[in-house]
């Protein structure tokens, strides 16, 4: 209560314009996102978009509404455990690799070229299986993750090949 006694009024009026201002930003990052996903929904409902492709908030909601229904909590619940898992799993490796290294000068130096091509490499080169995510030219051409050279896609490619050889 002292505090406030000691404050001037233009301090007061400058606090209170600070306050304002605040209130009128976060007011109008609400309004943006309202309007963004009402746009997003009449779009929609146009088909000006594909709501296949890119859903719909009704959509949204209505699947969310109904969690309960095809165990989708399970599948959350899962879906976060394995990325905590795989978190901590990464960090404690990290972290035991980094001490090994930083603890045995002989290891470090055995594993720097390797670790400097690691390191410049794309991370999306360092996936551990291939497969086509979805990118493949028609739905029979899915490997389950294993990568035979004897394809369509490499079929087509060697026939090209031998055509124009």
């Amino acid at each position: 209560m002292n505090k406030e006694k000691n404050i001037s009024e233009e301090r007061k009026k400058y606090l209170r314009k600070q306050t304002n201002n605040k209130i009128l930003v976060k007011v109008v990052q609400f309004s943006i996102v309202i309007g963004l996903i009402l746009l997003w929904e009449i779009l929609a409902n146009k088909g000006i978009i594909d709501s296949f492709i890119m859903s719909q908030p009704s959509r949204i909601v209505k699947t969310f509404l109904n969690l309960s229904q095809n165990n989708l909590l399970e599948h959350i619940k899962v879906t976060c455990l394995e990325t905590l898992i795989g978190f901590l799993l990464g960090t404690f490796l990290g972290a035991v690799i980094a001490i090994m290294l930083w603890w045995s000068k002989f290891l470090s130096k055995v594993a720097e070229p390797f670790l400097v091509v690691l390191n410049s490499l794309p991370k999306v080169a360092l996936r551990t299986s291939y497969n086509y995510m979805g990118r493949s030219r028609n739905a029979s051409n899915h490997n389950n993750g294993t990568n035979d050279f004897i394809n369509s896609n490499n079929i087509r490619n060697i026939k090209w090949f031998l055509k124009y050889r």
